[in-house]
């Protein structure tokens, strides 16, 4: 698998490990962290360092509880007076029932309880094998700050296998990426690697002339979409500007909407004062959502939030309580679920004998492909089309999938984590066949990236109810952030006497639930606390930032009835006048600055008061 490599991690580096599903990244890790010996050569390691390792699966004992796998049988006013542990609780798993079994929790919560069970130690050096799996948006956030403020700058030693973009480019300053046989290190996080990659490709055989063209729209990208990216100063932004300057936009959003609205007309799906709950717990309420022709929409939420439930009503798999869902009569609407569902009648068949069964053209781009060629695209080798599709390997049955329900024509395309099972360059060739793709794209995802990447807006699910959030990501953890630090505000006032009743000679272990609890709470406030900061308001202090958030509030209802407005003239305009979609699209841009500007001043003014 390695051939003579010779690579080696110092403190203060921070490694983020790429490269395609198979070519050794785990096998690579396994190795740096002595878990694997190797057929030649050696590993050194410095006389006492500590290795932390986090693997794709945990190691965490089905019969212990959620406290006693964080802190083991340490007592609470032990783990609680350290700093460090709180934070950690309070980060990954707060929300967890502390007395729960392992055996009781869901992949997701698992995947916490191992991270908050590492990180809570103390290390010279942790490896981390694919650590954003199972985590939502705001699990990720919270893990790349918590890395990133661990160890002192020239201290310390970071390794991770991420297939996630924007972790990587948060967390790491060199990226190894794992090829033929090799360990390629590269200054810099993603953004820089891929540049460094498009020159490396720019000066190999003709033969690399796809992968590089699809890298330097990938880095297009970068410079164009992602401008906090690329002010990284290892970036080098003349060398950039230089590789792009012929290389168009990912998306021309105009033309695409005249094509989605020649192909759907001005009806998709309304989604009109929607309610639904599942026995007690109300998931969605009175959700209104009108989705235009083109649209490309990114939701996001926390895990539970209602995510999956809005795309199953908009699918049609799911009634609402009250409301109603009503689909326009062209909609043909597919989607790739994280289960799999296209491949399930289809197991024991060769990838040859299902692409014969499909169409034997469709267009992508303005060109037409076959299936066969779309496959390639995908990164399939011909000595896959022999195999079955039982037999292929997750990353290949996403591919697979996402190929089918393209072959399948649809103009409205809803993908509930798409991510899951591809590498890097997979997930490049994928958004580039959704640059071209003219139809209305809903994605669900808690790769940011990929979000970022290709929807045009994004709208976020609090308490059963939609907003849109013109700031993406970024606006929506802010916005989380100020609501958790109001409802830990709430919280300690209402409990008052809770901490004085546990008793100094607690028992050790998960021993003392209501102790563990109290802390667990602390433990959150502290978090809270450092990130509010500043001195109480004044009882008229009070009132008058209370008075500006209502006109704030006002102000926002206003220029979201305008957008709207906006958007649905766009749906009806001409698609055919481009001078005229060209000056709605800058009005509904203009009305989202405005927009995003009274909510950054309207997250200040709640922080003040909760």
């Amino acid at each position: 698998m390695f051939n003579s490599v010779t690579i080696g991690i110092n403190e203060g580096d921070r490694v983020g490990v790429v490269g395609r599903n198979g070519d050794g990244k785990s096998s690579l890790l396994a190795m740096l962290t002595g878990r694997l010996e190797p057929d030649s050569g050696q590993v050194t390691r410095r006389k006492g360092v500590q290795f932390g390792v986090l693997d794709q699966s945990d190691d965490l004992q089905d019969e212990h509880t959620v406290g006693y796998s964080v802190v083991g049988d340490a007592d609470d006013h032990e783990w609680a007076s350290d700093a460090k542990i709180r934070d950690v609780i309070a980060g990954l798993v707060a929300d967890i029932p502390w007395e729960s079994k392992i055996s009781e929790l869901s992949g997701g919560q698992r995947r916490r309880v191992a991270l908050a069970k590492l990180l809570v130690g103390e290390w010279d050096i942790i490896a981390l094998d694919e650590p954003t799996n199972h985590l939502d948006v705001e699990g990720i956030s919270w893990l790349a700050n918590h890395l990133n403020r661990r160890w002192p700058r020239s201290s310390g030693g970071l390794l991770v296998v991420t297939h996630d973009r924007w972790f990587l480019d948060e967390i790491s300053t060199t990226t190894w990426e794992v090829h033929d046989g090799l360990v390629e290190p590269f200054d810099g996080g993603y953004a820089a690697y891929v540049l460094q990659r498009v020159e490396r490709d720019r000066q190999a055989a003709t033969v690399e002339a796809k992968r590089q063209n699809l890298m330097k729209k990938e880095l297009a990208w970068l410079r164009r979409g992602a401008p906090a990216r690329s002010t990284k100063p290892k970036f080098r932004i003349e060398a950039a500007n230089e590789l792009i300057a012929d290389v168009p936009p990912p998306r021309n959003p105009i033309e695409l909407k005249k094509m989605a609205t020649a192909r759907l007309g001005k009806d998709v799906v309304d989604v009109l004062d929607v309610s639904l709950a599942f026995g007690d717990k109300q998931i969605l309420n009175e959700v209104t959502w009108r989705i235009g022709p083109g649209e490309r929409t990114g939701i996001l939420g926390a895990n539970g939030a209602g995510k999956s439930t809005l795309l199953n009503l908009i699918a049609g798999k799911l009634e609402p309580d009250t409301g109603r869902v009503k689909s326009g009569k062209t909609v043909r609407l597919a989607t790739l679920d994280q289960q799999f569902s296209q491949l399930a009648d289809i197991e024991g068949d060769r990838v040859r004998e299902v692409l014969a069964r499909e169409k034997t053209q469709v267009v992508i781009d303005g060109k037409e492909h076959t299936p066969a060629q779309l496959l390639e695209r995908l990164g399939f080798s011909t000595a896959h089309l022999s195999a079955r599709v039982g037999e292929l390997s997750g990353g290949q049955r996403r591919r697979l999938q996402l190929l089918l329900v393209l072959l399948s024509e649809p103009n409205v395309m809803i993908l509930d984590e798409p991510t899951n099972d591809l590498d890097i360059d997979m997930l490049a060739a994928m958004e580039d066949l959704l640059d071209s793709w003219p139809g209305t794209l809903i994605v669900v995802s808690h790769d940011r990236y990929l979000l970022e990447r290709v929807t045009d807006q994004q709208y976020a699910i609090f308490d059963g109810r939609m907003r849109h959030v013109p700031g993406g990501v970024e606006e929506y953890l802010r916005l989380k952030s100020a609501r958790a630090n109001g409802a830990s505000a709430d919280a300690s006032g209402t409990g008052g006497s809770g901490s004085g009743g546990s008793g100094s000679g607690g028992s050790a272990g998960g021993g003392s639930g209501k102790a563990a609890a109290v802390a667990r709470r602390e433990a959150m406030k502290s978090a809270s606390a450092a990130s509010a900061g500043g001195p109480a308001l004044s009882s008229a202090e009070e009132r008058e930032v209370r008075k500006e958030v209502g006109a704030l509030e006002r102000k926002m209802q206003k220029l979201i009835t305008q957008m709207e407005k906006k958007q649905r003239q766009m749906a009806d305009h001409d698609p055919s006048d481009f001078e005229g979609l060209g000056k709605l699209t800058a009005d509904v841009s203009r009305l989202q600055g405005e927009n995003a500007t009274l909510e950054e001043r309207w997250l200040e003014l709640s922080e003040k008061v909760g």
